[in-house]
């Protein structure tokens, strides 16, 4: 997955998700990428910083306080709790494991795994489809 900064005609900015930047490109010719704000489908891709992977003194986002925190983290542990019992493990295979399956050498098949943040550039600009997989400990309700 691939997220970009867009920009409508009418100087709205927002975000947005995609498969890959063909997605995007495709999705745009198709008229189906559009603002949430006004609607416009007159879309492009707004001037944005990269992520730099940074070592050591990496930041994450975290959230606190929200009314539905600990529904929404025990939703987190079940889905973890059924990816793990439902899955095959590859460990640190899961970039090769999951580049398999999606380019159909291999049968598709839940997968969990490890993966470094280069692996992880590199699924995302193949198009692989894949989510983190939250680790949320008991301890810290």
């Amino acid at each position: 997955m691939i997220t970009f900064a867009l920009l409508c005609d009418n100087q709205h900015r927002f975000d947005a998700w995609f498969r890959s930047a063909e997605a995007f490109d495709e999705q745009l010719a198709r008229g189906i990428v559009s603002c949430p704000v006004c609607a416009s489908i007159k879309v492009e891709k707004a001037l944005m910083a990269p992520a730099v992977a940074r070592s050591g003194s990496d930041k994450v986002t975290v959230s606190s306080g929200h009314p539905q925190q600990a529904e929404i983290r025990e939703l987190l542990r079940a889905m973890r709790r059924k990816v793990v019992s439902e899955a095959d493990y590859v460990g640190d295979r899961f970039a090769e494991e999951a580049r398999k399956i999606h380019f159909r050498e291999a049968d598709a098949r839940g997968i969990y795994g490890e993966a470094t943040r280069d692996e992880v550039a590199g699924l995302i600009d193949d198009g692989v489809d894949f989510l983190p997989l939250p680790n949320l400990p008991d301890e810290h309700n």
